[in-house]
């Protein structure tokens, strides 16, 4: 089950919606994570086109939501911008949004809402005899700027998205035994499923996703993801 909407648009297209918020992320004193603010929109954005993509969504327009001041806006949009740029979109996905201004806040918080279409008739791949892999690994909070290096990036996951026959399910905080629960349809155990990194943790803005694939793609696929790849092992007991 994917994290977004499907909206009926046209009698060929209907509207993928996908979201993403953060809070006590930012530079405000009582903030829990201290990142600049292009950071914490760049994340947010990731996660929600991640989802839009999954879905066979192609994103065309990104809604923002500031609860971090009016001084916040520039850099969140150049977060999202960061973003579009990795995607090849400049020029395709507008952006509009709000900030309350009204009110002050003693915390960050960041809203951030994708709208994407696709054909109406769209039928996600179907895979026979498959295998499944997790790109990245799941890291959150602070470990994301100190683990750069493991954090799957956007443009590979968006690679898989368009030209790899694959299903794909982006790991948010629920860990990656509960999104391949989603993928697959069925509630796993844990010791069900074997994979070098961990299961249950976070992975916070989506820094690992799950693939599942044919047999005879497993070259190519690891060929793509090198060291991002970890091996998935599922036996039902």
């Amino acid at each position: 089950m994917r994290d977004v909407q499907i909206v009926p648009w046209n009698q060929e297209e209907v509207m993928v919606i996908s979201a993403d918020n953060s809070g006590g992320i930012g530079q405000k004193e009582e903030d829990q994570v201290s990142v600049p603010y292009d950071i914490v929109s760049y994340f947010s954005f990731r996660v929600a086109v991640m989802e839009c993509l999954a879905a066979g969504g192609i994103p065309f327009s990104v809604i923002l939501q500031n609860f971090c001041g009016n001084d916040a806006w520039i850099p969140l949009v150049t977060g999202i911008h960061k973003g579009v740029q990795e995607l090849g979109l400049d020029g395709e996905l507008g952006i509009t949004g709000s900030t309350e201004s009204n009110f002050s806040f003693c915390q960050s918080a960041v809203g951030l809402t994708i709208l994407g279409k696709r054909q109406a008739d769209f039928k996600e791949t179907s895979i026979v005899n498959g295998r499944i892999a997790v790109i990245g690994s799941p890291l959150v909070g602070e470990e994301v700027m100190l683990q750069e290096d493991k954090v799957v990036p956007l443009f590979l996951f968006s690679h898989f998205a368009k030209e790899v026959k694959c299903r794909l399910q982006p790991v948010g905080s629920k860990g990656i035994l509960y999104e391949l629960g989603q993928l697959k349809g069925k509630l796993f155990q844990e010791e069900e499923v074997t994979c070098s990194v961990d299961l249950l943790k976070s992975s916070g803005p989506a820094t690992c996703f799950i693939v599942e694939y044919e047999k005879e793609m497993e070259s190519e696929i690891k060929r793509l993801a090198g060291g991002y790849f970890h091996e998935v092992l599922v036996s039902l007991r």
